[in-house]
């Protein structure tokens, strides 16, 4: 009986390895075919292009190659090649192109010393780790018109693995302009050709936070408990919102001392920061007793919970209203463990988004 157990829990160890190695293998090969059909689509817009212009810098007749083209490889092919697919890789092309081919080089860099264009592979080996996103993502990532913000997302997307839909939930909620509101010109660059790098408690904090993912109208009344009782419900939503390298560790976290109780709303753990995040929530005005007291949850985990290993603890009082002037007043001048940040039921309208950092960056 016991020899029957063994061999059928044995079985059943190599059936999940064997599928877990084909699961893997399968991944593997889906990432392989993505990356091909990127490339393949950006030579063709490269050769549309070039035959349009006919060596001249720009064509003479814009796109009207496309329709007949259209037509001849529809017939030989099949689906996937209509006027807008064509139209798509030709300006996929022309806006990634800037990235890849220098201004004074007059050859594709697709093409070989004897001027023959190179095969899949050898495409996909020329660009192995510049197009690291779907078809998909670069469609929606070519209605970007700012090069800058386009990066940012591209660089975000790759980076934290987003799927379409979550880039899009990124982009709408206006993640870059939020970040760029609290950055200088300098950063701002950085943010651009890196993404976003967390290096210290402030690289990890938003002001405003937006959870219009919690389906909760802006203008209702509801308690603290119901905001973060929808949290919990969203929590894989929220967690995205934070940004990188959270973990969640617990809610309503209860801290004891002199026979009192206290419980912060949330706490998480980042990793790449290594410390713990607590966050309180408040559906209202935050005043200095609220700062007081969340300087008080932070002292206790610093001295009480965090490994000596770990950095300091950062708190963030997530309100519907902030006085900045208040924040400011209260908490000491070489602050960098509390923060203050607005949350938004709605999505925010990214062209006032605009508009103020328009008027920020043109007073410095």
């Amino acid at each position: 009986m016991a020899k029957d157990l063994a061999k059928e829990e044995g079985s059943s160890q190599l059936t999940e390895q064997i599928v877990r190695l084909i699961e893997n293998a399968k991944r593997h090969v889906a990432a392989q075919v993505n990356s091909a059909m990127v490339c393949t689509y950006y030579e063709i817009g490269r050769m549309i292009v070039e035959h349009e212009q006919q060596g001249k810098i720009r064509a003479k007749y814009g796109t009207k190659i496309i329709p007949e083209l259209a037509k001849r490889l529809t017939a030989r092919l099949g689906k996937g090649f209509s006027k807008s697919n064509l139209a798509n890789m030709r300006q996929f092309y022309i806006v990634y192109s800037k990235r890849f081919i220098d201004s004074n080089d007059k050859e594709s860099i697709f093409q070989t010393a004897s001027g023959k264009s190179e095969g899949i592979s050898s495409i996909s080996q020329t660009l192995s780790g510049k197009f690291l996103l779907s078809w998909s993502h670069y469609l929606f990532l070519m209605g970007i018109s700012k090069p800058q913000e386009r990066l940012f997302y591209e660089q975000e997307a790759a980076n934290e693995r987003w799927s379409l839909r979550e880039l899009k939930r990124q982009f709408n909620s206006a993640l870059y302009e939020r970040l760029v509101l609290s950055r200088d010109k300098n950063e701002v660059s950085e943010l651009s050709k890196q993404g976003l790098i967390v290096e210290s408690p402030a690289d990890i904090v938003k002001d405003p936070y937006v959870l219009e993912f919690l389906g909760l109208p802006e203008n209702s009344s509801y308690s603290e408990s119901k905001l973060e009782e929808c949290i919990i419900d969203e929590l894989q939503n929220f967690l995205m919102e934070l940004g990188k390298g959270y973990t969640f560790v617990g809610r309503q976290v209860r801290l004891t001392f002199d026979e009192q109780h206290f419980y912060v709303d949330l706490v998480f753990f980042n990793r790449l920061l290594q410390c713990f995040v607590l966050i309180d929530l408040k559906i209202g005005d935050i005043t200095h007793q609220d700062i007081g007291q969340m300087q008080m949850y932070v002292n206790y985990y610093d001295r009480k919970i965090k490994l000596s290993t770990e950095n300091p603890t950062v708190g963030i009082l997530l309100c519907k209203k902030k006085n900045d002037a208040l924040v400011e007043m209260t908490l000491p001048k070489d602050n960098s463990q509390i923060f203050a940040s607005k949350y938004e039921l709605v999505l925010p309208n990214k062209e006032e988004l605009m508009r103020i950092l328009e008027e920020k960056f043109s007073e410095e």
